[in-house]
């Protein structure tokens, strides 16, 4: 199992964010060497401007030791397909789009197509992206709010876009605003093929992770290794086919809501055409908050997509108590009840694994499970060595 552990409590998380990536010892995270958080080499063993691995590297750094201070800018300035940032520790207080549509023709550019962007570091708590839009946020130039989609911290349109130890993150809180209802607040929306992300971290509450697809008739394929997701209601969810591997899910505690339940960890979105949703394999799912109070699962049949059969298969993974046991799945709407979706699952453990009413708990037969693989949702794409 990964030995990710929770970054911080949630009401620590905009302390947390706000510190620069070096004051993490004061605030209880793991220390890291000084070399990792701003010494002489930001960019440690990936070079530097002076000393530039490829022509197609830039450097991030938000102390001005690089090519740019920004992570947008470098993105910007990835002219060409097959750019690398390389981005050094720090909290880089922004919102980022990789991936922008050509007014002239509406197509989407390949400037930004075959992209890879590393944390310098070794520890994804080092480098961190993070914003605080939500659905309800009014826009600076008045014309209305940003919507769930609009509040994504970053937005990832490309296809072929890899990431390595970094954190994404949105520190909106609902405590801060109670005026507004739109509470989702997206850390990151990932829409491209053939997207992947080895060891990060993705922080938020409601609808941190969106794992979706540039458009209902597009599959998109994405893999996610190593990493740890934490959050409230629908965190992970959309109508991507994605498969994470080896991650830690994370239900956050509430102090706003006084019964059960307090969330959800997945609400997949599949297309009915798909035929594959959300593969959650070797993985585990715990929780801050009291013994069922989460349930694993409820289907999204979005009003722009009411022929949706969400999808989603959770196999071989360990559902701490936090999870209810006995009725993991429910509704988003009772017009598409969840045991109408496909949802499954195969030889997990710990307490919110244990079957005591099999009809609440669909489970796959041993020939069903040889195809919820990671290697027959991903078809012909492997995703890259590690680096």
């Amino acid at each position: 199992m990964p030995s990710h552990h929770p970054l911080q409590l949630s009401l620590s998380r905009r302390g947390f964010l706000m510190a620069s990536a070096g004051a993490g010892a004061a605030i209880g995270l793991t220390a890291v060497p000084a070399l990792a958080v701003g010494g002489p080499r930001p960019f440690g063993r990936y070079g530097s401007p002076a000393a530039r691995l490829t022509p197609l590297t830039l450097y991030v750094d938000p102390r001005g030791r690089g090519d740019f201070t920004a992570v947008q800018a470098a993105v910007t300035a990835a002219t060409a397909p097959g750019y690398t940032l390389v981005i050094a520790p720090g909290v880089y207080r922004e919102t980022v789009t990789a991936g922008v549509t050509d007014p002239a023709t509406g197509q989407l550019t390949e400037a930004a197509s075959e992209m890879t962007w590393i944390g310098a570091s070794e520890n994804p708590q080092d480098v961190v992206i993070v914003y605080d839009n939500a659905n309800g946020t009014q826009k600076p130039d008045g014309s209305g709010t940003y919507g769930t989609s609009g509040s994504a911290t970053t937005l990832i349109r490309t296809d072929g876009f890899t990431a390595r130890r970094i954190t994404f993150a949105n520190d909106w809180l609902r405590a801060d605003h109670p005026e507004i209802t739109g509470t989702q607040a997206v850390a990151i929306k990932v829409q491209g093929d053939r997207s992947a992300f080895f060891d990060c971290h993705f922080l938020g509450h409601q609808d941190t992770l969106y794992a979706d697809s540039l458009a209902l008739g597009v599959f998109a394929r994405q893999y996610y290794a190593r990493c740890y997701v934490e959050g409230d209601v629908d965190f992970v969810f959309g109508r991507a086919t994605a498969v994470y591997d080896r991650c830690h899910f994370r239900t956050l505690n509430r102090t706003d809501l006084a019964t059960a339940p307090y969330g959800f960890v997945f609400a997949p979105s599949t297309a009915v055409a798909n035929p594959r949703g959300y593969l959650v394999t070797h993985s585990r799912v715990s929780s801050q908050a009291p013994d069922a109070y989460y349930k694993l699962a409820r289907p999204w049949v979005p009003g722009s997509d009411t022929t949706a059969h969400p999808m989603l298969t959770v196999r071989d993974t360990v559902l701490g108590a936090g999870i209810d046991a006995v009725a993991p799945y429910t509704n988003m709407s009772d017009t598409y009840p969840w045991q109408s979706q496909r949802f499954a699952e195969y030889r997990n453990t710990g307490p919110g694994a244990v079957i005591s009413i099999p009809e609440n708990r669909p489970q796959l037969a041993a020939d069903q499970a040889e195809s919820a693989t990671r290697e027959a949702y991903l078809g012909d794409w492997t995703p890259g060595r590690r680096r």
